[in-house]
């Protein structure tokens, strides 16, 4: 496999494609509408709604925790997770940034 060239984009870029690569997998989107709908699980919880091995269910908490869009307080033996609101209104900045570029339908190519 290639070696990635993050060093030829921009800072913002690097980041957007970071934002999209953690959100691109439909586990993770169920667990964030889990997490935001209920205002906070346990893992144990997304086991049971999502349908996952605890262990996958771990592993993709992680990368939204990596991204900083949940986060985490330790009950017992449980995490507790929520969303992260900074965050979050953070990447709803980059992604409505992105897509607000102004596509003329009159002067399309295809």
């Amino acid at each position: 496999m290639g070696v990635t060239k993050t060093h030829n984009f921009t800072q913002s870029q690097n980041d957007l494609a970071a934002i999209a690569k953690v959100l691109g997998h439909p586990a993770r989107i169920a667990i964030l509408q889990h997490v935001a709908a209920t205002q906070g699980c346990v893992c144990g919880d997304l086991v049971n709604e999502i349908g996952l091995a605890q262990a996958t269910i771990s592993q993709h908490l992680k990368e939204l925790k990596n991204l900083g869009i949940l986060q985490g307080t330790v009950e017992g033996t449980s995490v507790c997770y929520c969303i992260n609101p900074e965050r979050w209104l953070e990447i709803k900045s980059s992604l409505e940034d992105f897509f607000n570029f102004k596509i003329d339908r009159e002067d399309r190519c295809c």
